[in-house]
């Protein structure tokens, strides 16, 4: 953040009070730590994320509920925010957020890292607070790369439960944290936004994958209102819990926090430089069984016909994902069988593949019951959130078979230059609310973040080169 503007806010004393000594160290080094502490490798990675994430929140802000919440939500909505949608309509900055996030969260194509997807959580939060406040491109890229930080290294002695997904509890953290820093807040401070966001932690049920539950989007969008609340609130007076952050993940929303580690090599290695970006449009878990059927139907090159059974082992929690008749588009993003039959008739599993006409596609449906999942215990055992096993199968009526196995996807264990795939991925998501001349003004305009004055320059592409 600007020196200036940092001189010049409200800081918040929190005299008296004593928190864990871990919290604490994080919070004085998102206070302190600015653009240029970071080194070059973290401004580019943290470009490809803000690049990624507006391609994917313009494709999910198409998806029919994003349409209906916005419509209703804009109704008598103040100004303040752009929200990401047609005609970029302002509204207040929670409003923004909230719907932003959601469609950053909608289409099942934002990155993550080991198991979180700080992204749509933080980002639409950062923006909405940077174009309210007149804040530049180093300014608020900075909040968000030190907010992501924050999620990731509190995810490092985090151990989630079975059925609870961790991005509503973390990620909403981390956008609290990035919020708090762009509202000049020194340590205490943003340790108090942080504990005060431990009251809007959400554990939203894994459950809600399988049967198509869209109300998974909503920590997302709840988490980007965390960033605009929580350091309001701090500000304004509001108190925590001292040991908040130790108490609310680790005996109320997860099976365990030790935030011993938490502050390693802080200012050494980066969070967001170990992300990864989606270019599967369905569930990471899955991805590694899926990069295993690729490599099988490299070897056999059926046409979908001549496919007997599909056979997949892999860990217990991706075998979950085995839904052969998903109700809708969200369902469709975790199911196993669906996603295989789409790249056997397909043969992609880009945004295109998996959209709503292979719900309907008879090919697709005549192959989804022939891919069996089984859950093998050995592979259980030796999962992790970056290590996801998996062997396929792959049998032909005429007898073939191939078989291939890995223990990740492809793109974790090769750890490619993602800047090409980022960039092409955008264009794909973004070819149907923005003319080329847009797209390449967008990218023009992310690759030179650092130095916008406002978010404007932003903004302003978005509008003068959209769709009519």
């Amino acid at each position: 953040m600007d020196a200036d503007r940092r001189e010049t806010e409200p800081q918040t004393q929190l005299k008296g009070l004593t928190v864990g000594e871990q919290i604490e160290k994080l919070a004085q080094f998102i206070a302190r730590t600015e653009w240029d502490d970071m080194p070059e490798a973290v401004h580019r990675r943290a470009k490809l994320v803000l690049l990624d994430t507006v391609g994917v929140t313009l494709a999910g802000a198409a998806r029919p509920e994003v349409i209906g919440l916005t419509k209703g939500l804009l109704h008598g909505a103040g100004r303040g925010a752009t929200v990401v949608t047609s005609g970029l309509p302002q509204a207040d900055i929670r409003t923004a957020a909230l719907l932003n996030g959601i469609a950053a969260r909608s289409v099942e194509l934002c990155e993550g890292v080991r198991g979180l997807q700080p992204a749509p959580h933080i980002l639409p939060g950062v923006l909405a607070i940077a174009e309210q406040r007149g804040l530049g491109g180093r300014a608020m890229l900075g909040a968000f790369v030190l907010g992501y930080e924050a999620a990731g290294r509190l995810n490092r002695g985090y151990v989630q439960r079975v059925v609870s997904h961790p991005n509503g509890q973390l990620s909403l953290l981390g956008a609290a944290a990035a919020g708090a820093r762009l509202h000049g807040l020194d340590g205490a401070g943003i340790s108090l936004a942080m504990r005060i966001a431990t009251s809007m932690l959400m554990t939203a049920s894994y459950g809600n994958t399988v049967q198509g539950g869209t109300t998974l989007n909503l920590p997302a969008g709840l988490g980007a209102v965390a960033a605009t609340l929580a350091p309001e609130m701090a500000i304004a007076g509001y108190a925590a819990l001292d040991d908040a952050i130790e108490e609310a993940p680790g005996l109320m929303a997860s099976a365990g926090f030790d935030p011993a580690k938490l502050t390693d090599d802080m200012g050494q290695s980066w969070e967001i430089t170990e992300n990864y970006f989606r270019f599967y449009a369905c569930c990471n878990p899955i991805h590694s069984a899926l990069d295993s059927l690729a490599e099988a139907l490299a070897v056999l090159k059926p046409r979908p016909e001549e496919v007997a059974s599909i056979d997949v082992q892999t860990f217990d929690f991706a075998s979950l994902m085995r839904n052969p008749a998903p109700p809708n588009y969200f369902a469709s993003k975790y199911s196993l069988p669906h996603a295989a039959a789409v790249l056997v008739a397909r043969g992609g599993l880009g945004f295109a593949d998996i959209d709503d006409s292979a719900l309907t596609d008879p090919v697709i449906a005549r192959l989804r019951p022939l891919v069996k999942i089984a859950a093998d215990p050995a592979m259980t055992a030796r999962s992790t959130p970056t290590l996801r096993p998996a062997r396929v199968t792959l049998t032909l009526k005429d007898g073939r078979s191939a078989t291939a196995a890995r223990e990740n996807s492809v793109r974790d264990t090769l750890k490619p230059d993602y800047e090409p795939q980022v960039r092409a991925k955008f264009r794909e998501l973004a070819a149907g609310h923005l003319t080329p001349a847009g797209m390449d003004a967008i990218e023009a305009a992310v690759d030179r973040c650092e130095a916008w004055e406002t978010m404007g320059e932003l903004i302003e592409p978005l509008r003068r080169h959209a769709r009519s």
